[in-house]
């Protein structure tokens, strides 16, 4: 057998093995496997098609990293309490208040030293154990 059918048999081998885990690192051995038998397929030696598939394992692990990252950034930077209502019990002097979300009594300061302080206020972010607070619902 061609040595191409091996580095082809082995791209599908680890293709069936990245169904049955879902890292996506494997589907970029996969790839890196096939890009092996593809340059066996054009008749490279040996030592170009393990460079290729090196080559090819290297860089989409790297691209796999930086997706990754910048993807579970925005979900980890999503919080629930986002956007949920919450009753100010008393604003200080130095214009931080005291509210009362979740049942318990909870540090705050307003997004801007402008902003109305009366109404509905809402929950722009969270710094910490305090909440940053908005008139607007976001």
């Amino acid at each position: 057998m061609a040595v191409y059918i091996y580095w082809f048999l082995l791209a599908l081998v680890m293709l069936g093995l990245e169904m049955a885990t879902g890292t996506f690192y494997l589907l970029v051995l996969s790839v890196a496997m096939a890009v092996g038998g593809s340059a066996a397929l054009l008749d490279a030696s040996v030592a170009w098609q393990l460079t290729l598939c090196a080559l090819a394992a290297v860089a989409g692990t790297l691209v796999l990293r930086l997706w990754k990252n910048a993807h579970f950034n925005k979900v980890a930077d999503a919080s629930l309490d986002v956007g949920q209502p919450v009753q100010v019990e008393a604003w200080h002097e130095n214009g931080t208040a005291r509210v009362l979300y979740r049942g318990a009594a909870w540090d705050a300061e307003p997004e801007s030293a402008d902003m109305p302080r009366e109404g509905m206020l809402y929950i722009k972010e969270m710094r910490g154990s305090s909440l940053v607070l908005t008139h607007r619902k976001p």
